[in-house]
């Protein structure tokens, strides 16, 4: 959906681009393209057509102010539409309660409910400062406890042990208690789910429901399961009362069709959305930066907040002294740098957040390729004793065949790599004691310098 809709409407502003004003036609003809990207994406009909309408009414007899083009103050409109559709800001997740704060998961089997269960605990242990506990009530899976138990312990949080041979409603009601008695602040209960709607599940939902008397009843939905996510979300709306979605998935193709549907058939906030399979991969969903990622505005706040998250400061401070100071730029820094890039999500991670217009420049290059090549650099220093990543300059022809041999490479990509930390060494040099701008003239814009680890 994110690039569909991109393209089409980049389409359009270059089209509109010699208009005054904004008239019937060329929304008309704008809103064509929007509706055609929407059906594509698989959201739902109704929620088009009323999508649609507001857009329409809004844009109809609306000034082009500024330096604004018609075609950019429609892209403006949908924009704005697009976040209220899925909801206005950010909704937080209500933990106002008298302890332990139940918080029960619904959803069908495969939407990703376990996992994040745990990435859930984890949100609310590092960003919220909670207490947690899971439990699984999902009885008709065996693997589905155990699952639990594992992601759990990953994210820190505690698991209350259930078995198959339980009934879910003692299990709830033995993990409240549990919960009560050694103080925990939120409790986390994953529910069976089925491939299907069926009345089985929903009955025994509701009884957890009454039993548990929970703060929020999340919906976890698979976004890129399209017109599917509507009957399942209408389904779950008819048994529960919802009070959020949490959409998973959305770092695939779709990005956008369920987010749209959902909230609309619902009327519950998107609070979550899972960004990738890791333990931490949970975001706190934002409708407006998400509008912009669906109409190829990227998400430049949340690459911030990545690079951020990823980046070791003190280890970036004491690199900047190191080089300010005139010392030497080892192979160990080096390896750090590589690192660094790794713990902010690997290239293909920070590439998805970029604006579509950098991201197509960027996607020229072989992401896997470049994934792989950073790895393989990561390998060879590795396979490198303290001294050599000290001192570079011994690195020999027998010491080569046996660092080649230890990463499992050729000879010629230890050259390649020493070749590059060399353009980098230089590079570091001629920053020392302020040196930077210097360096910039001398390079004429940029020209020269050295790639990115992984990129060359």
């Amino acid at each position: 959906m994110a690039s569909a809709l991109s393209d089409r409407l980049s389409r359009i502003v270059k089209e509109m681009r010699g208009q005054a004003r904004i008239t019937e036609s060329n929304v008309t003809d704008m809103l064509r393209e929007v509706r055609m990207a929407l059906l594509e994406a698989d959201v739902a009909l109704p929620v088009v057509r009323d999508f649609i309408a507001r857009v329409k009414e809004k844009a109809l007899g609306q000034e082009v102010v500024g330096s604004l083009t018609p075609g950019q103050a429609l892209v403006a409109i949908v924009n704005r539409e697009l976040a209220l559709t899925m909801g206005d800001g950010v909704a937080d997740i209500n933990l106002a309660a008298q302890p332990p704060a139940v918080i029960l998961m619904a959803g069908l089997q495969g939407a990703g409910k376990t996992t994040t269960t745990a990435k859930l605990a984890k949100h609310l242990i590092e960003k919220r400062k909670k207490k947690v506990l899971t439990v699984s009530g999902d009885v008709y899976r065996p693997a589905a406890i155990e699952q639990l138990k594992t992601v759990t312990a990953q994210a820190g949080a505690e698991w209350f042990p259930s078995t198959p041979d339980q009934k879910p409603v003692d299990i709830a009601r033995a993990a409240i208690d549990y919960a009560r008695k050694h103080y925990f602040d939120v409790l986390l209960v994953d529910t069976a789910g089925r491939l299907a709607i069926d009345e089985a599940l929903m009955r025994e939902i509701q009884e957890l429901h009454a039993v548990l008397k929970p703060v929020e009843t999340l919906f976890v939905v698979d976004a890129m399961q399209g017109q599917d996510a509507i009957n399942t979300a209408k389904a779950f709306k008819e048994a529960l009362p919802l009070t959020g979605i949490i959409l998973t998935k959305l770092d695939g193709d779709s990005r956008g069709g369920a987010a749209l549907s959902v909230r609309a058939i619902t009327g519950a906030p998107i609070k979550f959305a899972g960004v990738s399979e890791k333990i931490d991969g949970l975001e706190v969903f934002d409708a407006e930066r998400h509008a912009g990622r669906i109409l190829g505005m990227g998400d430049i706040l949340a690459l911030v907040e990545q690079v951020t998250a990823g980046v070791d400061m003190a280890a970036a401070q004491k690199l900047a002294a190191k080089v300010k100071s005139g010392e030497g730029f080892d192979l160990n820094d080096f390896l750090d740098q590589i690192r660094q890039m790794k713990q902010m999500g690997g290239l293909s991670s920070l590439m998805d957040k970029l604006p579509s217009a950098m991201a197509a420049k960027a996607g020229q290059v072989d992401m896997g390729r470049a994934e792989k090549d950073i790895q393989r650099k990561e390998g060879i220093i590795c396979s490198m004793t303290l001294k050599e990543r000290r001192k570079p300059e011994i690195i020999k022809a027998t010491r080569k065949r046996r660092i080649a041999a230890g990463a499992g490479v050729q000879v010629q990509d230890v050259n390649r790599l020493l070749k590059e930390f060399e353009q980098m060494q230089d590079m570091m040099k001629k920053m020392k004691g302020g040196g930077m701008m210097k360096m910039m003239k001398r390079m004429g814009g940029m020209k020269g310098m050295p790639k990115l680890p992984g990129m060359g």
